[in-house]
């Protein structure tokens, strides 16, 4: 594959995304994470395209001093988050913008190799290590194994910042946590990235409006009601708070996260 690394011009946890040919991008895994982080991701948005899912398509691969990377479009827009803080898109828009994509998300056939939940806490707790206390990892997939099978594809990681708006219509990107697991894990992990964790939107007293009106706008266009929407997915919570502990997000609220977790396991209990 063709091109050159440029500028870095974004980063996640696990890689970082660089200028690479006119048009494309290259998702460069980070010095020490395992290749096999962003292969993943590279298997997950091949299928996810081919099965005619709001994933971008993979232009090919590369491997640069050891990093393993993956060569993509490069979508021209702002994200969801920017167009919000601008004005360009009301909360109220960004919250139907991510309802629709959830629901895509959902009707697209999963590929036969994406991580049940239990894989993908599997795989986490791998790679995380002992960054939490036993009776929370031992209580947290005591729930997983109680909870409805999987059944849809998720996203797993959808937020505004993961949505880039381009004149072709919003793309969705970041499909490293791409799994099986039932539509309410995906509305949960949604509810814990857009009205507690978003950093990007820390700030804005308005954010809570994103996050209710993609759980109404989902619950309506999933013919679902909103209170049944609400109820499954609170179990869902826990889970999703520990996924974002292992994965290191928001250290300054840890204590919260795991207070929170170990109060629903009780319930839960």
């Amino acid at each position: 594959m063709r091109g050159s690394l440029g500028e870095k011009i974004g980063q996640g946890v696990f890689a970082d995304v660089h200028a690479w040919a006119p048009g494309q991008v290259v998702k460069l895994s980070k010095p020490g994470i395992p290749q096999w982080v962003v292969r993943h991701e590279t298997q997950m948005t091949r299928a996810v395209f081919a099965a005619g899912g709001p994933a971008p398509e993979v232009l090919g691969e590369v491997t640069l001093d050891g990093r393993f990377g993956i060569v993509l479009p490069r979508f021209d827009g702002p994200t969801l988050t920017q167009a919000t803080r601008t004005g360009a898109i009301t909360r109220e828009q960004a919250g139907a913008i991510l309802a629709t994509l959830c629901l895509a998300v959902h009707k697209t056939r999963p590929p036969p190799d994406a991580l049940s939940l239990r894989e993908a806490m599997d795989a986490r707790l791998r790679f995380g290590g002992s960054v939490l206390p036993e009776r929370i990892t031992t209580g947290v997939l005591a729930l997983i194994e109680h909870l409805a099978p999987d059944d849809v594809l998720c996203h797993s990681d959808l937020h505004p910042g993961n949505v880039i708006m381009t004149a072709q219509g919003p793309r969705l990107i970041d499909w490293l946590g791409a799994a099986r697991a039932p539509a309410a894990y995906e509305i949960a992990q949604c509810h814990v990235l857009i009205a507690e964790l978003d950093p990007e939107h820390a700030d804005d007293p308005e954010r809570a409006t994103v996050n209710s009106v993609l759980q109404a706008e989902y619950a309506r266009l999933a013919g679902i009601a909103p209170a049944a929407l609400t109820a499954a997915m609170q179990p869902y919570l826990p889970i999703v708070r520990v996924f974002l502990l292992l994965g290191g997000a928001m250290p300054d609220m840890r204590e919260r996260l795991i207070q929170r977790v170990e109060a629903a396991l009780r319930s839960a209990g």
